[in-house]
């Protein structure tokens, strides 16, 4: 998710009508020329709340040192907000005022590359090659963020993903262990019913879409996921409907909650800090958004029932723009700002994954052990919604916090609707919006 929080992680990956981007327009400042001009001009940096309230200023502090070499252009700081934010970069690219380099949402690149709007990271890569930036990122996270074709989109700023948490004090009142298969938990969501605890801890009401996340962690789980190889959507399969209907079963069996569907992210929260939650699937922030006093750990991943480990991950990154006065000052500040970001993580104010295998050795980092834990087991198993695909693309951000994902959602954790049939609706209406 996210982000980092569950405020951020659900809201920067709600689609919003386009119709807003004309009122929007009027918020953004005046256009940007193209090319290699004069270093007089300066690039855009927008960047969105991606840790705490200290987050930006932080953020916004580290960008403002940066001094840009002779004939390089210094930087301007932007934050935008969450709320909202497609229709602000949709305006903004179309009227020409957009930034040179940004974050955005966990897919906005893929649907800018698409559009021909994104300059690709290749070139930068290239550069970190040599200067250490390149083998201090984490495995992996560069190829994820690649295209079909091979080119560089975008480079990783944090990232987040669905992991499993349990309460080892209602774990243990249920006389139940931690699980490591589908089995086993179905053994203890059993043996927390009898306690009056629900094992299935989840939601998917207005503005939280991590119920979505969660089944399809399950899916992959399992080897599945929503899109093929082409990059298609590719929802009705044996593996995809064998976890929905595990699922489903334990909704039926009442081992989830009867009011998930209709959950916020506070009303998770609520239920994990009352403890009518033991055990579910949530990103590594939740204790953040539950409080001081809970227990809950992040368990090991779990083994599917073909040997499959894996969860949804959210790479949340950086993305250079064509609109640009000059690509060179922006790859020179983004090279600056990864050298100089790891105050974000150790003065505590980035609640995501840092992408950096420097700052997680840092003795601040090291010091929570849910993030460890995230890092040394979770990670390795990471997918992002390609999966079981490779690459990421235009169809990417169909799935990303979008209504027929929330309805999908609803009708599993419902549990009124086989596993096929929610399927077969949530393919029908990704196939009504695809791009070729």
């Amino acid at each position: 998710m996210t982000l980092s929080s569950h405020k951020a992680g659900m809201t920067r990956r709600s689609f919003v009508g386009l119709a807003a981007a004309t009122s929007i327009s009027v918020l953004l400042s005046s256009c940007s020329t193209s090319g290699e001009g004069a270093s007089a001009q300066k690039i855009k940096f927008w960047d969105m709340p991606m840790g705490n309230e200290r987050f930006n200023a932080l953020d916004k502090q580290i960008v403002s040192e940066y001094k840009p070499a002779a004939g390089l252009a210094d930087v301007t700081y932007q934050v935008i907000q969450w709320n909202n934010f497609p229709a602000v970069f949709a305006s903004a690219v179309a009227s020409g005022t957009g930034p040179a380099v940004s974050s955005g949402g966990g897919t906005t690149v893929f649907e800018y590359v698409s559009k021909g709007k994104i300059a690709y990271a290749d070139h930068l890569i290239e550069s970190w090659k040599k200067n250490g930036i390149y083998d201090d990122i984490l495995p992996g996270l560069l190829d994820q963020l690649k295209t079909k074709d091979g080119h560089q989109a975008a480079v990783p700023q944090n990232l987040s993903a669905i992991v499993m948490y349990y309460s080892p004090s209602l774990l243990e009142k249920a006389n139940v262990a931690p699980p490591k298969d589908w089995q086993t938990y179905l053994e203890a969501a059993a043996a927390l019913k009898k306690i009056g605890v629900y094992g299935l801890g989840t939601g998917a009401g207005a503005g939280n879409f991590q119920g979505g996340q969660t089944i399809v962690s399950w899916m992959i789980m399992n080897g599945g996921g929503l899109f093929n190889e082409d990059q298609q959507p590719d929802c009705v399969t044996d593996r995809n409907i064998e976890a929905v209907d595990f699922l489903i079963e334990m909704v039926r069996k009442g081992y989830s909650d009867p009011g998930a569907p209709t959950y916020t992210t506070t009303n998770v929260s609520a239920q994990w800090k009352a403890q009518k939650f033991g055990l579910g699937f949530d990103v590594p922030t939740l204790p953040d958004n539950v409080g001081a006093g809970w227990d809950g750990v992040i368990g090991s991943p779990m083994v599917g029932p073909h040997g499959d480990k894996g969860t949804l991950c959210f790479i949340n990154n950086i993305m250079l723009w064509n609109d640009s006065p000059s690509q060179k000052s922006g790859e020179a500040f983004l090279t600056y700002y990864f050298q100089n970001m790891a105050p974000l993580w150790t003065k505590g104010t980035m609640t995501a994954l840092p992408p950096l295998k420097s700052i997680i050795n840092t003795k601040e980092f090291q010091a929570d052990k849910n993030l460890m834990a995230v890092v040394n087991e979770w990670q390795p198993v990471m997918k992002t919604w390609a999966a079981p695909g490779k690459a990421m693309g235009a169809n990417t951000p169909l799935v990303d916090g979008t209504s027929p994902m929330a309805d999908f959602a609803q009708n599993v954790l419902g549990g009124k609707v086989t596993a096929k049939e929610a399927l077969v609706t949530l393919q029908s209406a990704l196939m009504s919006s695809v791009k070729s």
